[in-house]
């Protein structure tokens, strides 16, 4: 029992160190790689936005894009054939500004998901040299659109993303989202992405997307990836995988997005996901979820045992614990959430099994994942 116990706690203190360098790394890799945003013209930019049942949070996310410091850009929302008034606004913002030119979108075509749908028929009325995909839940500040031109002449990228500022809230949404920053934030170290032409390094976070117009249509739109939840990562290592150049930056203080309302809705949108981010390998899934379980949920309950019974190995636990504390208090600092949710990472990783298990069966029992109104597989 000694033995094994003392291959457990090397092996957690090597995973938990190892995540804390990657934490400080990719956070530092993306700062040194971001510029701030200077120019106010150039090429001609068009900013996508697909709206499904948005009469909520479509005219903050025009009217912010309206107001910006760049000058050749246009915007071209999509009416997703929604339910309520998003049609309504639209026609609205439309009449008031003629940079807004708004479409209503055709019926979505078998094997198709809706996402991407609506922005591959947004890509085809696009007259801009750079496509800035985002959401109709985004809030842009005035140098967003600059941002993303001054860091594709910088980097000479085909294709950007990153983490935009994350609103969190509620309980459930800080001890969820943050889910999302676990494989770029801290397992794949992002700096490889340079240097390696393999898709696998690649990432993108379907927020806010910036790519060159040429390569999208060279790539075939979204056609290849049409029935892919993760259409956003997806998008990534495809580009990638075919030659051109990604980068992940920092675009935190460039746009704002409460992703989700609430617990339920979190863990709906982050694990309907999942197990299509993994191509769908339960074998896989599986071996992931022990795994959080073993090294990421155990370590925490165990601590308060091995002291309460004076263990030698409680030593080793403690350190386990506040490493993955430290890990997460770079993350929530690189990402300007507030530090005072770190405490709760091992709700987090607990939330994370229920996603993936979540994700799961609603996979192979068939009944797939309802998304404002569809349902997806």
């Amino acid at each position: 029992m000694y033995f094994v116990l003392n291959i457990y706690f090397i092996a957690m203190l090597a995973v938990s160190v190892y995540f804390f360098l990657m934490a400080s790394f990719n956070i530092i890799e993306m700062k040194l790689n971001t510029v701030k945003p200077r120019l106010t013209e150039g090429n001609m930019v068009s900013v996508l936005v697909p709206a499904r049942n948005e009469e909520k949070n479509i005219e903050n996310c025009v009217n912010s894009l309206l107001n910006q410091t760049y000058q050749n850009y246009e915007i071209l929302v999509i009416d997703d054939n929604s339910s309520d008034n998003t049609w309504r606004i639209l026609e609205k913002l439309a009449k008031e500004n003629s940079r807004v030119r708004v479409f209503r979108g055709k019926p979505l075509p078998e094997g198709w998901y809706g996402k991407p749908y609506a922005l591959h028929q947004l890509h085809e009325q696009a007259r801009g040299e750079i496509l800035l995909f985002t959401d109709a839940d985004t809030v842009h500040s005035p140098a967003s659109i600059s941002w993303s031109v001054t860091n594709m002449e910088k980097t000479k990228a085909d294709f950007i993303s990153g983490y935009v500022g994350q609103e969190l809230r509620t309980f459930g949404e800080a001890t969820t989202v943050p889910i999302m920053f676990f494989m770029t934030g801290f397992v794949i170290p992002m700096f490889l992405n340079r240097f390696i032409k393999l898709g696998y390094f690649s990432a993108a976070v379907g927020q806010y997307i910036v790519m060159k117009a040429k390569v999208f249509k060279d790539i075939g739109g979204y056609a290849n990836i049409r029935n892919k939840t993760s259409e956003d990562v997806y998008l990534s290592r495809y580009v990638k995988d075919l030659g051109y150049k990604t980068e992940f930056l920092d675009m935190t203080n460039q746009v704002k997005c409460r992703m989700y309302n609430g617990y339920a809705a979190s863990v709906q949108g982050i694990g309907k996901n999942i197990f299509d981010f993994l191509g769908k390998r339960t074998p896989l899934l599986m071996l992931i979820a022990v795994a959080v379980l073993i090294f990421f949920v155990l370590p925490f309950p165990v601590m308060f045992f091995l002291i309460a019974f004076k263990n030698p190995f409680m030593y080793h636990c403690i350190a386990v614990n506040v490493i993955f504390t430290a890990t997460w208090l770079v993350m929530f600092l690189g990402r300007r959430i507030n530090w005072l949710f770190t405490i709760f990472w091992p709700v987090m990783y607990v939330n994370l099994i229920v996603m993936i298990l979540w994700s799961w069966f609603r996979t192979v029992s068939g009944k797939g994942f309802e998304w404002k109104g569809r349902v997806v597989q």
